[in-house]
């Protein structure tokens, strides 16, 4: 078995191979928070390169939830052709194309000027970045409510689409992450306390969404492995949790780390342990295969066969791969062709931490923009050239978001 062996999901669908475009956050919808054409471009170039599996960036749940402006939203039927020509073009090359749902909780931009929802009133700390982030409030029992039926609803829009599966984003402190986190979760009713209280969430959300969508399409759910900070959600936790997982159908998990506070997922803990070089998170995955009834998938850092190789080897079923395919996204269609290339970014080494992860995203930024417009990625840009571009282009996003909302 190799990383181009195919893999038979529980479902009964196969993916072609054990390699998936890993989910990025792209920022690339039209003006109506749908899929864009540079976007549909961008998925193109995906979907020509011998991946798998391609999971979609952040598709958000709901419009005044997001991860940034620019952001795709899918909670209506409003824009379903759009969607609908998204989905063909990821799987034109016989790819399965899953999105990955969302909702941000606390992890959305103050300068977007919505509410913000969180487990708990615990704002974030990010130094002199936290300005950036509004504290949030806890949230009430009818607005969890609403949150289940939103993520259930925007599985069985995907499917009406034609994609062949969702992702529920449950990882990188987003919402469902800060339920599962103590640090972020510090609520005494049935969503806190004990680890099964704070997965309850997840778990409804799991469960309302493979009641909403066919046996035969793919639900998966991206967790982390840990949130790299002391006192927070541990690798024993996500163990758990996968275990609670088990029999809810679920058809792939997902390991990964961290949140903005972090970013583990970019290599850097904050709890004093060090990360591998590459495939950060494969000593967790292989502790979590040994509970996992479904297959599971590792992602951070891949960027070489011989690693993908060695993910594969020690039984973790799929190898999930981001950055890589951000600079190169031909790159399983050259390993199948026997180039084996090693797809890098030039490190950051910025004192300042929280400045740096935004850096590191906006460099990743800057290629799949490259590539959406149909031209050669630029794995050299500067750091602070990148950051700048991406936070001009975000004010006037954000600026034209605040103006929608406003005219709803």
């Amino acid at each position: 078995m190799n990383a181009f062996t195919p893999l038979v999901l529980p479902n009964g669908s196969t993916l072609a191979n054990r390699i998936a475009k890993a989910a990025m956050e792209e920022n690339m919808a039209d003006a109506d928070h749908a899929p864009s054409a540079r976007l549909m471009r961008l998925y193109q170039a995906w979907a020509e390169g011998g991946a798998g599996l391609l999971i979609s960036g952040n598709v958000m749940v709901d419009s005044r939830a997001m991860t940034g402006p620019g952001g795709v939203v899918l909670e209506d039927e409003l824009h379903l052709e759009r969607f609908r020509q998204w989905a063909r073009i990821g799987q034109a090359q016989g790819a399965q194309f899953w999105l990955q749902i969302n909702h941000p909780g606390r992890q959305m931009p103050a300068n977007l000027g919505q509410a913000t929802w969180a487990p708990s009133a615990v704002a974030l700390e990010l130094g002199t970045m936290s300005r950036h982030f509004s504290k949030p409030q806890a949230m009430t029992t009818q607005v969890i409510e609403d949150i289940i039926r939103r993520f259930a609803r925007s599985a069985q829009l995907a499917e009406q689409a034609g994609f062949t599966g969702v992702q529920i984003h449950a990882a990188h402190g987003y919402l469902l992450s800060q339920f599962l986190s103590p640090l972020t979760n510090q609520r005494t009713d049935q969503w806190g306390g004990a680890l099964e209280n704070r997965a309850r969430l997840l778990l409804e959300i799991v469960k309302a969404v493979r009641a909403a969508v066919s046996p035969g399409f793919a639900v998966a759910v991206k967790l982390n492995s840990a949130d790299f900070q002391r006192g927070g959600f541990s690798a024993d936790d996500a163990k758990e949790v996968v275990g609670l997982l088990n029999p809810l159908g679920i058809d792939l998990v997902e390991l990964s780390g961290g949140s903005y506070e972090a970013p583990a997922m970019q290599g850097q803990a904050r709890d004093g342990r060090t990360l591998a070089r590459e495939a950060y998170f494969l000593e967790f995955a292989r502790e979590i295969r040994e509970v996992a009834r479904m297959p599971v998938m590792v992602t951070g850092g891949i960027r070489r066969l011989p690693v993908a190789e060695q993910v594969i080897d020690s039984g973790v079923d799929m190898v999930g791969i981001g950055t890589a395919l951000a600079i190169d996204p031909a790159l399983p269609r050259d390993w199948q062709a026997g180039q084996l290339s090693a797809p890098q970014l030039p490190a950051i080494t910025w004192k300042n931490k929280a400045l740096a992860s935004l850096a590191n995203m906006a460099v990743v930024k800057y290629q799949l923009n490259k590539l959406a417009r149909g031209k050669a990625t630029d794995p050299a840009v500067a750091p602070g050239w990148a950051l700048l571009v991406q936070q001009l282009a975000n004010a006037l996003r954000a600026r034209q978001y605040r103006r929608r909302m406003a005219s709803r």
